[in-house]
């Protein structure tokens, strides 16, 4: 399998631990998806599933919504947008932006907030791991967008504020993609069952997806 989501590690592994004790014989191999393209690797063959939110139409995929969650805003607690109820595109612009090292493409807060208002950071810059990202963040180096979920650790704490992305907020749905010829396979189903059951007893501020 394949997983287009750093923060997703946090409720995936668990997941897979649960997993193979139920199915020792099935054998796993994780891989990241962003040194590749893994939807057609999927559809190729190459991989029995992927995490993803960014679907696309391929023959033969399907998409078994996991679960929707809210991108949100970590600013420092004495950034100026600590007060704010809610960010606005504009109030970026200004901003350095730390991201994960992916394609602006694969980025909720590119494609679906920033681009469309034609708003572009003053600067972007890049961490592996979502601990480093927080850190920058709460020495005032930038701000970051991060699944309500993966921010929650931080932000019940008050080590970081967490933001809505515009009045109505920007929320997301995580899907598995399979091969459609194996979603009826038990090991498959049971996958994503113990995924969902994972996921919503791990996870803070995830709901069922619509």
């Amino acid at each position: 399998m394949a997983i287009e989501c750093h923060s997703c590690f946090q409720w995936l592994m668990p997941t897979i631990d649960q997993f193979r004790d139920a199915w020792p014989e099935v054998e796993l191999d994780l891989a990241s998806g962003f040194s590749f393209a893994p939807l057609p690797a999927l559809a190729r063959g190459d991989l029995d599933l992927v995490v993803t939110s960014d679907p696309i139409e391929l023959a033969g995929i399907t998409y078994v919504p996991l679960f929707t969650y809210e991108a949100m805003l970590a600013v420092a607690n004495q950034h100026r947008l600590a007060h704010k109820a809610y960010i606005q595109p504009q109030d970026l612009a200004s901003e350095t932006l730390i991201t994960y090292p992916v394609e602006r493409d694969r980025l909720d807060i590119f494609t679906r907030f920033l681009e469309p208002n034609d708003i572009e950071p003053a600067q972007v810059r890049t961490s592996e791991l979502t601990v480093m990202m927080m850190q920058l963040v709460a020495s005032g180096r930038g701000v970051c967008g991060l699944p309500n979920w993966a921010l929650h650790e931080y932000s019940s704490r008050g080590y970081v504020s967490a933001k809505r992305l515009g009045e109505k907020g920007l929320f997301a749905t995580l899907y598995a993609a399979i091969r459609t010829d194996m979603l009826d396979a038990p090991f498959m189903r049971d996958f994503l069952l113990t995924a969902k059951d994972t996921s919503f007893a791990s996870l803070e501020g995830v709901s069922v997806a619509r």
